[in-house]
């Protein structure tokens, strides 16, 4: 069964409007100005249900391509994102090469939100891929946390926890970047519709700092557009 049935627009369309959201921090009225302009007429509303539905898609369906199989450091830390008025927190690790491993978002910032973020990062790779230290701020979660961890064996016993500030400017550094594609938003309405949204904008995130060019078979855009088209059994020329 086709990923598009009854959506009305070639897949081809659809996926492009939620390349262009995910990637440029525009708005929804600007996205469906700008459809206007090709002679595609795609209500904003639209546009936010087709986000909604295949960012997380997307990005589920190119895991295999953006995690990471070598066992480099971690850089672990949360930034602040807003929902329904109230901030909430973007738990965050990348390797010490930048690429991002993977990401949560929590109500919550405590040892039982660290301990969830973390089992599903090491979860999600490979034994062999586990990192060999993990560094995080000074918050007081993440050691007890790890500790927990290493003795249900979700975690290496050799794993080393590190808590070095500088280390962690990088990880930091990301964060702003990826905050250039949320703030647009200027706030959420519900945690899903956040976790949805943000799992498209750390997926074209992830494009741009080139995590994925060795899959796009030195093409640039175009192995951008036809690498994420495979997924859904798009194949154009």
């Amino acid at each position: 069964m086709s990923d598009f049935k009854w959506r009305h627009y070639h897949g081809g369309v659809i996926l492009g409007c939620v390349r262009w959201y995910c990637k440029y921090g525009i708005s929804y009225r600007e996205l469906e100005e700008m459809m206007l302009e090709r002679g595609f007429e795609v209500d904003h509303t639209t546009l936010y249900r087709w986000v909604q539905h295949y960012a997380p898609e997307m990005e589920k369906r190119m895991r295999w391509y953006y995690k990471p199989t070598m066992g480099y450091s971690w850089r672990v830390d949360e930034t602040y994102v807003k929902v329904k008025g109230k901030w909430t927190y973007l738990y965050r690790a990348i390797d010490k090469h930048g690429d991002t491993i993977d990401f949560y978002l929590s109500p919550t910032r405590n040892k039982k939100a660290a301990k969830r973020f973390l089992g599903k990062a090491l979860k999600s790779i490979k034994p062999w891929a586990h990192p060999q230290t993990i560094n995080t701020d000074k918050a007081p979660t993440f050691g007890p946390a790890i500790d927990e961890l290493k003795e249900e064996g979700k975690c290496p016993e050799d794993t080393v926890h590190r808590q070095v500030k500088y280390l962690n400017n990088i990880v930091e550094a990301d964060h702003g970047k990826l905050k250039q594609l949320i703030n647009p938003v200027r706030g959420f309405k519900s945690m899903k519709t956040a976790y949805a949204t943000i799992k498209g904008f750390e997926l074209m995130h992830m494009f741009k700092k080139g995590q994925m060019d060795a899959w796009k078979y030195g093409q640039g855009l175009i192995g951008e557009i036809r690498l994420i088209e495979r997924q859904f059994d798009i194949y154009t020329a």
